[in-house]
């Protein structure tokens, strides 16, 4: 299909892009790497009055240090990120679940931001930045301000975003040293997950001395495995004790049920996939 007509702006600087949101009205659609967007176009399912591109803006792409946090810009393309040192050195939960995002095609297009602010639940980067306790900062009439991760994701396809507001970067606190991994499950290739899971540890002399553990698909929106990560606090990096605390995973989900998976399922498959996200990340 034709997408329905509407007006475009390619904006220089994040005010004129918050100007020309605000101007537009709610009507407006806001264009990033356009990989969640465009298909909706094409389909019909939204028509946008206008469309503000944000792929002339520099000081949305890039990745930086910032004491002790990577900052990174909204409109850094997957590809990228999966390519900063800054990410392998600091970030590697975020490294390794941008690696399973769809295929390169949409990894070379689709951005950071836009994956963030689409707010899909089956989406591979909220779990992530969630568990990496990640703050989300965004720009509006007002200035800007910043919402933790853990208040971002608000619904289905929604987050804290007002009307009017953008998301310009992504402040996440450096991990350097852990031990993670993203574990995904999807019935074919490039397929949304069916559920995920993002682990990272931390280990100093053998016992588990911090854990994050985030859940894709299992609610909603992204889900942080807080009994999972208590079960492993303190205990001894071995298979026992992943074993152990993989067993609490579905504590607190709220899974959907659809045609690829039923609640149970899902709530099994977050064990399964907990256990192996765990025993992944401690063996690297």
């Amino acid at each position: 299909m034709i997408p329905a007509a509407f007006d475009y702006a390619a904006p220089s600087t994040v005010d004129e892009a918050v100007r020309e949101l605000v101007d537009a009205g709610e009507d407006a659609k806001v264009l990033g790497g356009g990989q969640s967007l465009l298909p909706v176009l094409r389909m019909r399912l939204a028509t946008p009055t206008k469309l503000i591109d944000l792929g002339r803006i520099p000081e949305l792409r890039g990745i930086r240090e910032d004491g002790g946090a990577l900052v990174i810009g909204a409109m850094t393309t997957h590809y990228d990120l999966q390519r900063d040192p800054l990410i392998d050195a600091h970030a590697t939960l975020l490294g390794k679940a941008t690696a399973t995002v769809a295929d390169p095609q949409v990894r070379h297009r689709g951005t950071f931001g836009g994956s963030l602010a689409h707010a899909d639940p089956a989406g591979d980067l909220l779990a992530p930045v969630l568990a990496m306790d990640a703050e989300l900062v965004v720009s509006g009439m007002d200035g800007r301000r910043t919402i933790p991760a853990a208040e971002f994701f608000v619904d289905l396809f929604t987050t804290a975003l007002r009307p009017g507001e953008i998301l310009v970067e992504v402040r996440v606190p450096k991990h350097t040293g852990w031990h993670a991994h993203y574990e995904k499950f999807n019935r074919v290739a490039q397929a949304w997950s069916m559920v995920a899971v993002a682990a990272a540890v931390h280990t100093e002399g053998g016992t588990i001395t911090e854990a994050r553990v985030g859940l894709t698909n299992m609610a909603s929106v992204p889900v942080r495995a807080r009994a999972v990560e208590s079960a492993l606090v303190g205990q001894p990096a071995t298979a026992e004790s992943v074993r152990a605390a993989a067993e609490h995973a579905a504590e607190g989900t709220d899974p959907a049920a659809d045609s690829n998976a039923d609640v149970e399922y899902r709530q099994h498959l977050a064990k399964v996939l907990t256990g192996r996200a765990l025993t992944a990340a401690l063996g690297s």
